[in-house]
């Protein structure tokens, strides 16, 4: 069993649709006065049929009061890590500390490759990701002195000036399947971002993949804890069991929450099916009953 004791949040992961942007920003204007954590949607910068994920993160921050907002993920080939550092700070400061950065080594090459981004093969993906991450810290860090300079084989910044400074320290949330992704996420990452229908074995894989992470946090001089655990759940039913986690009624919902909690370690979970009205259980009813499940366990 794993439990890494962070606090629960809960929030959405949604479509970013252009054909329906009007609903695509209501479901985060509901999300946030029904009082949800957070509002993610995927981002493939390649797909026609969706908004910009940046443009539209920024969007939603300003039409919302409390919710936290993220890629999930942002695609690196397509988003430069120095540009990306500088606008998710703006958004940061525009929003009073309420953006988040999810962050991917980039999928669907040849899309990328026809929007004028690099092709590359994972193992290349992994590294320059890591560049990138160095990159993003340092532009983010304005106590340093002195530009940010990487003479990477991915990504170079020859004295980029460091700024500007955002509202809040913002974690880096890794999208990682594979063995040196989760490795590099326990090394320098502050949280894991799978989709568990995506995971290898769904649930049964999660001991194995934590544990990569783990090991690479502690060998990184890290404590595993430190890389939150959150997780996308795509095919959720509120109503009758159909097999799955988060699927079946409300009451079973707080049970399998609390399970995954304090056996996998799982802190945030992100519901996909832009329903308003599972959105709307899931904060008043889902949400305080999993909370109070799991610290009466913890105690």
């Amino acid at each position: 069993m794993t439990d890494y004791g962070h606090e629960l949040r809960f929030g959405t992961f949604a479509t970013p649709s252009a054909q329906h942007a009007e609903q695509v920003i209501e479901l985060a204007a509901h999300a946030d006065r029904v009082g949800l954590d957070l509002v993610t949607f995927q981002d493939h910068p390649y797909q026609p049929a969706f908004l910009d994920t940046s443009t539209l993160l920024a969007f939603v921050a300003a039409r919302t009061e409390r919710v936290k907002v993220s890629a999930n993920v942002a695609s690196l080939p397509l988003r430069p890590p120095a540009v990306l550092a500088r606008a998710a700070a703006s958004v940061d400061i525009l929003s009073g500390g309420r953006f988040e950065l999810g962050l991917g080594a980039g999928a669907f090459w040849d899309a990328i490759a026809a929007m004028g981004g690099r092709g590359l093969t994972p193992g290349q993906g992994v590294d320059a990701l890591r560049e990138a991450i160095e990159i993003i810290r340092a532009i983010w860090d304005v106590d340093e002195r002195g530009g940010v300079r990487l003479d990477g084989e991915y990504y170079s910044v020859t004295g980029a000036k460091r700024g500007p400074r955002p509202a809040h320290d913002i974690p880096i949330w890794i999208g990682a399947y594979k063995p040196r992704m989760l490795a590099l996420t326990g090394q320098v990452g502050d949280g894991w971002l799978p989709t568990i229908e995506y995971v290898p074995r769904g649930l049964a894989g999660m001991p194995e993949l934590n544990a990569r992470i783990d090991e690479a946090a502690v060998k990184a001089g890290r404590e595993p804890a430190a890389v939150q655990r959150l997780v996308n759940f795509m095919g959720v039913s509120m109503g009758p069991a159909t097999g799955g986690p988060l699927n079946g009624p409300a009451e079973a919902w707080v049970d399998q929450i609390a399970e995954m909690a304090l056996t996998h370690g799982i802190s945030t979970f992100l519901v996909g099916g832009d329903e308003p009205a599972v959105i709307e259980r899931l904060a008043a009813e889902v949400a305080p009953a999993a909370r109070e499940l799991v610290a009466r366990e913890r105690s």
